[in-house]
């Protein structure tokens, strides 16, 4: 019983991980590349990989009865460190470049 709770839980946060990675690469996606020369930051090529490899792993590194669970927490977070460097750093910055800053209402 306790392993099928551990093992709900797991799956609930792996998913949640992934969300994520994919609100990642989608916002990597969505910026124009001269925004990112702007923002001082690497290119945006350089960004969607990196966030599309980090959504990749952790799509494959959903566990069982989603996915098949082969890979070890570490690919996990992995992908959650690249997702998070890119939400809580480059994504700030190319919303300050772009004008979209969220206190910036005036």
């Amino acid at each position: 019983m306790v392993t099928l709770i551990q093992m709900w839980i797991f799956l609930v946060l792996a998913l949640a991980l992934l969300a994520a990675e994919v609100w990642a690469f989608v916002n990597a996606l969505r910026f124009r590349a001269d925004a990112y020369v702007a923002a001082g930051k690497r290119t945006k090529v350089f960004w969607s990989v990196l966030t599309g490899v980090a959504m990749l792993v952790g799509f494959l590194s959903l566990p069982a009865p989603i996915g098949q669970g082969g890979a070890s927490m570490l690919f996990m977070l992995i992908g959650i460190v690249i997702a998070g460097i890119f939400l809580a750093d480059v994504l700030p910055a190319l919303k300050r470049v772009m004008g979209r800053a969220a206190g910036n209402r005036w």
